[in-house]
């Protein structure tokens, strides 16, 4: 390999983590939010709403039934709108958010619901409030598995992410359409998906271990 290829896949897989960081934070200043109004709302909630969780629901779930691929081109004109371009690694920013957040939402329902409801019911015999019960009560003790699901979502941007080289927007996934597919060149490509494999495991055994750490059944 010489240091033009190099310079290549480190470019590149900047790119990608780039995306696939910078997505990932803003997708879950958005998902956490919408998960917790699911939790909240749901009929057996701290505070149902009927009207506001179904609405919600069905956002939610239109936005997770459309293929990444799609999306990515139907969002094209809000992309160019917010960053100016649609093409490079910050233009695959806003399309990875559309398609994470709502996942990430339905992601951090399913965490918060693992919650005991005597634990709840218990911060209520207290006096606690809707917020408190939602701040000290829901997130902490739905850490470990919040963290668990941090793994799955950002795994699952990364690997969007690498759909970025369909329009332009490089990373190891443009490596991979560009050499691999176009060009018949199966090594450059595999050194791709190698890197991408590694990635996928730093990521998850990074968040694992947080989740080992902060999991109290572990600890017992």
């Amino acid at each position: 390999m010489d240091a033009s290829s190099i310079s290549m896949y480190l470019k590149e897989s900047w790119a990608t983590i780039y995306m696939t960081l910078i997505s990932s934070a803003v997708s879950y200043l958005i998902g956490i939010p919408l998960g917790v109004i699911l939790v909240v709302t749901d009929k057996d909630g701290i505070a149902p709403c009927k009207p506001v969780h179904t609405v919600l629901g069905i956002f939610i779930n239109i936005f997770r039934s459309i293929p990444f691929l799609i999306l990515l081109v139907m969002v094209l004109p809000i992309t160019k709108f917010i960053v100016h371009t649609t093409l490079g690694p910050t233009a695959i920013i806003p399309p990875l958010i559309f398609a994470s957040a709502p996942y990430i939402g339905r992601m951090v329902e399913s965490s918060l619901k693992e919650v005991s409801a005597g634990v709840i019911e218990a911060a209520k015999s207290m006096g606690a409030t809707n917020w408190q019960i939602i701040y000290k009560v829901l997130l902490p003790e739905a850490r470990p598995s919040l963290l668990v699901g941090a793994a799955i979502c950002i795994t699952t941007i990364l690997s969007y992410s690498a759909m970025a080289g369909f329009v332009g927007g490089g990373g190891l996934g443009a490596i991979a359409l560009n050499y691999g597919y176009y060009r018949y060149q199966t090594d450059i490509m595999m050194i791709s998906v190698i890197i991408l494999v590694v990635l996928v495991q730093i990521i998850q055994e990074f968040w694992m271990c947080l989740a080992r750490a902060t999991d109290k059944r572990s600890r017992n």
